[in-house]
């Protein structure tokens, strides 16, 4: 497809090209862009979209190609997007937008938009009131359903979403929400308030993102009405943005569960040494953390030397902890993220867990009895490694249920304390316990 257009562009047939256009969704038009280099190409093919759908497809762009265009059209161009743009993607260019890049927009902005979007903009990043856009249905309460249409039908062309309206009263307190499925089965002549549903899910300007995209996928919403500290209706939040949400709040767990600091861009556009300076801290921390299991090794010296086999066990029992905390921690994280496990429930988790790690750990314990005795002859030696695994996996299961819960009442991201961290701390505890019961139950050979 890329090939195509830009054969047509370099071609000057336009009218063709045109016609390919209107043939693609707005996403897919700006998915076209990312792959132009010429700046003068992705000009001349901004132009040619459609006036309705030009200011759409330019919202759905990455920010260095909404960058690159700002500054290659003239006011006038300018101004006609941004008229057509919907207020909270506006607000989402100018965050991501230089000071330079800013200052233009802002001046082509309408009065009544620049005023919304520094109104926008104080609020807390994360927050209800940075996600919310005022492109709503209102409806007053009193209305009938044929006067709650017309509203509508006057309305509803500049709006983000119809398909929820909502009812408030004359100082724009919200009192409730109408389908437009509703309004077009009902009876012209019915009240609104007697279709209207008055047990209303909302949220306020500054409550946190993260818990609004729960709400989206608990609830199943398509859009989610703000209101401030006085219960007035001042924007909403369409499922879009919370899905944006979603991906971000995923990203950022996948990258703190690996041992990175999060990052703002794509990994193809992140410098190389954005990408090492987000790793090193973590990985400095990590390393030096593993020093305490190569201290333990020491302290033990000399019952390895006594008894060089005990060495050759040690990667597969810290390998055994490591996966077994990871596991643990992995579905603790994410039943925290989705709202499945609860603070209040850190004792039925952790009993759960202890409970599989015994049944793990006896498992793999019969294993490894049979393995080691049968190929090396040592009954003693095998008793001591199956003791340890089962202790293990205990140890790493406990700990991987319960530090990222610890981290969730401290007010920290329980993906902090993932796969990386909790196997390093159970590579310590691993080495410790397997030495301590080698010195008890192998003590007449070391």
């Amino acid at each position: 497809m890329i090939d195509r257009v830009l054969l047509l562009l370099q071609e000057r047939r336009y009218s063709e090209l045109r016609n390919l256009l209107n043939d693609l969704h707005v996403a897919d038009i700006a998915d076209l862009f990312s792959e132009i280099e010429d700046r003068e190409l992705m000009l001349r093919l901004f132009r040619l979209l459609p006036k309705e759908s030009a200011a759409e497809t330019f919202s759905y762009m990455d920010t260095d190609i909404q960058q690159k265009i700002i500054e290659a059209i003239t006011d006038v161009e300018l101004k006609i997007i941004l008229d057509d743009m919907f207020l909270d993607d506006c607000v989402d260019l100018i965050e991501e937008m230089p000071a330079n890049v800013v200052q233009r927009v802002m001046r082509n902005s309408s009065p009544e938009n620049r005023k919304l979007i520094n109104q926008y903009l104080q609020y807390p990043d994360d927050s209800a009131g940075s996600l919310m856009t005022n492109e709503y249905v209102c409806l007053k309460r009193g209305m009938s359903v044929a006067g709650a249409l017309s509203v509508i039908r006057r309305d509803g062309v500049d709006k983000e979403t119809i398909e929820l309206c909502y009812v408030v009263s004359p100082d724009r307190k919200l009192q409730g929400e109408v389908s437009l499925r509703q309004l077009v089965l009902s009876d012209p002549d019915t009240p609104i308030t007697d279709i209207m549903d008055d047990n209303v899910q909302f949220v306020h300007t500054h409550d946190d993102e993260e818990m609004i995209a729960q709400m989206f996928t608990h609830y199943d919403l398509l859009a989610m009405p703000v209101v401030d500290n006085e219960n007035r209706l001042v924007g909403i939040i369409t499922i879009d943005d919370a899905v944006d949400v979603i991906q971000e709040e995923n990203t950022e767990d996948f990258e703190l569960m690996a041992g990175m600091a999060p990052s703002e861009e794509t990994y193809l556009k992140t410098p190389v040494f954005t990408l090492a300076k987000n790793r090193i801290v973590w990985l400095i921390v990590l390393m030096f953390s593993a020093m305490i299991s190569g201290a333990l090794l020491e302290h033990y010296e000399a019952a390895i030397a006594s008894l060089p086999l005990l060495v050759s066990f040690i990667p597969m029992l810290m390998g055994t902890g490591g996966n077994g905390g990871s596991q643990a921690s992995t579905i603790v994280i994410r039943g925290l993220a989705l709202g499945e496990i609860d603070l209040s429930d850190v004792l039925t988790v952790w009993w759960k867990e202890a409970r599989v790690s015994l049944l793990c750990g006896t498992a793999l314990a019969a294993v490894n009895f049979l393995r080691i005795w049968i190929q090396y002859g040592e009954a003693d030696v095998a008793a001591v490694v199956s003791l340890t695994l089962i202790c293990t996996l205990f140890i790493a299961k406990s700990l991987g249920c319960l530090l990222p819960m610890a981290a969730k009442k401290l007010h920290m991201d329980p993906a902090l304390m993932s796969a990386p961290l909790i196997t390093t701390i159970t590579d310590a505890g691993t080495i410790l316990v397997f030495f301590s019961f080698s010195l008890t139950f192998l003590a007449d050979r070391l």
